[in-house]
């Protein structure tokens, strides 16, 4: 899994272990530990004290997976032409294959868009490019899980999204047509999307179109990463027929957040009428209050007036000829969120499609008391596994001489201490605020400290803040079993539940690994 907040993880000293954040440690996927790097989703502020959005103090470094090309030939059964999705098939300009793991611990469905070498000439700009959308990582958005710069090879890898793309529902329906509440979802989901990718500093949106949003195995609309990623080195390629085009782009070349906002408007024309219809005859047609006229007649009526022309008015408002007379993202979230009618029914329902299930990984081996613990989601039990635990696994992370000895050092410790109590008396808040402190100086990295402070985000219900603590967790011991079932347990808070269970094999793969070596857990 890959993203991440918008500051997150700098390397930590040099100690003992090999504490290095596992991306500077180049294995190939299937030779690894195949461990997923779970990133934050929706930034949430820690409380006073705490860290912001990368939490502690530790700097800024992105977790996806770079593949070995052997692992995406192995996995698109050598870039097979049956395995081709992307809608235009081998004429698309960047051919997108669908394929699945190969690894023994890893057998997942993966999305691997390949571009040209044309586009992308210089690897290391790619992968630099690969690394800032891999920071992303919400459930409104099919995320980015790694890239493979090899040889003349440029490749992306995401979750692979089962149940085809709003174009295929909208435009190539079989059965029936989608019905209007979920058309109404299908733009709520996207607004989110933006709204995130907004917030974390990634506004930029590349050929928005009905193609773009693709239905997961649940049947919630998503919004493909691959337009996070410019289509070139200068982001000058629009691949949308120009008619969809937003203005200023025929000006001056260039996508501007405005743009996607601009977009985003001819989505919606896409779900309000079920045809492809230029903005420009939208338009006429808005001012022309044909509303019924513009209306995707397959839906025979089953809508709300009062919502289409809510929608509508929002449409008109995107596809405004001055970029600046455009809506926001959070515009468009409030506009949309009030008009959510059957918020309880799932997705998969109202698309009348069947839900797609697979079976999670089994573990290993039978879960040891900590991943018990987790797989049942017992907090309480995994606070008094923590407390008995103490920090038996930080042997070694920091090795101060008696210089570093300082006032500062002891103040440090004596937060850490406070921490300590506060965490076996239960007093979370203040937990936070301790161990806030003891991180923000950075003179010492404790994985402990930072799972405790997880588990004090995940008791105050803070998910998002107790994800990115497991994750700095991992950062500072990569191979510490504690560390992924934190992120198990956040994942699951945040109804990642396939994510949760992905990585709680992963941890009792981990304990199994260090058992077999002679350590103890």
């Amino acid at each position: 899994m890959g993203c991440c907040g918008s500051s997150f993880l700098e390397e930590p000293g040099t100690d003992d272990k090999d504490h290095r954040p596992h991306h500077q440690r180049r294995n190939s996927y299937t030779a690894s530990a195949n461990h997923h790097r779970a990133q934050p989703s929706n930034g949430t502020d820690h409380p006073a004290g705490g860290a912001g959005a990368g939490g502690g103090g530790v700097g800024s470094a992105g977790f996806i997976l770079e593949f070995s090309l052997a692992d995406l030939r192995a996995a698109t059964n050598n870039f097979s032409p049956d395995f081709i999705v992307s809608e235009s098939g081998e004429k698309a300009p960047n051919v997108v294959y669908k394929g699945r793991l190969q690894n023994q611990n890893n057998r997942r469905w993966i999305a691997v868009k390949k571009f040209t070498k044309q586009a992308w000439p210089d690897p290391k700009q790619f992968a630099e490019e690969a690394k800032g959308v891999g920071k992303l990582r919400h459930k409104r958005l099919a995320n980015l899980i790694g890239y493979c710069c090899d040889g003349d090879e440029r490749l992306l890898v995401a979750e692979y999204m089962p149940n085809d793309t709003l174009a295929k529902h909208l435009f190539h329906w079989e059965n029936e047509t989608i019905q209007w509440d979920m058309r109404l979802r299908v733009a709520l989901y996207i607004a989110e999307a933006l709204d995130y990718c907004s917030n974390e500093g990634r506004p930029l949106y590349h050929d928005l179109n009905a193609y773009r949003v693709l239905f997961d195995e649940n049947g919630d609309p998503r919004l493909s990463c691959f337009g996070l990623m410019k289509n070139s080195r200068d982001g000058k390629s629009y691949s949308t027929n120009l008619a969809y085009t937003p203005p200023e782009y025929l000006r001056n070349g260039r996508v501007t957040p405005e743009s996607v906002i601009f977009s985003f408007g001819t989505v919606l024309l896409d779900l309000l009428s079920g045809k492809h219809i230029p903005p420009t005859h939208a338009l006429e047609m808005i001012r022309g209050k044909n509303i019924l006229l513009l209306m995707d007649s397959h839906l025979e009526g089953d809508f709300s007036i009062e919502e289409a022309t809510l929608v509508l008015d929002l449409a008109s408002r995107c596809l405004q000829y001055e970029p600046r007379e455009r809506p926001n993202t959070k515009d468009l979230v409030a506009t949309l969120a009030p008009l959510q009618n059957k918020p309880d029914v799932p997705s998969h329902v109202m698309l009348g499609i069947p839900k797609h299930e697979e079976a999670p990984p089994t573990p290993p081996h039978p879960l040891s008391p900590m991943g018990d613990a987790c797989s049942r989601m017992d907090l309480t039990a995994i606070h008094q596994i923590l407390v008995t635990t103490h920090y038996k696994d930080d042997e070694g992370t920091n090795e101060l001489s008696f210089q570093e000895w300082t006032q500062q050092i002891r103040d440090m410790l004596e937060a850490r201490k406070r921490g300590d109590l506060a965490f076996r008396d239960k007093d979370f808040r203040t937990a936070i605020d301790c161990y806030s402190q003891f991180i923000d100086v950075g003179t010492m990295v404790s994985p402990t400290v930072f799972a405790r402070r997880s588990l004090c985000h995940l008791m105050c219900d803070q998910p998002d803040a107790a994800l990115r603590d497991a994750m700095q967790a991992q950062c500072v011991y990569p191979e510490w079993s504690t560390a992924f079932y934190m992120q198990a347990v956040a994942l699951a808070k945040l109804d990642m539940h396939k994510d949760a269970a992905d990585m709680l094999h992963e941890a009792s793969a981990l304990e199994e690994k260090r058992q077999r070596g002679g350590k103890g857990s």
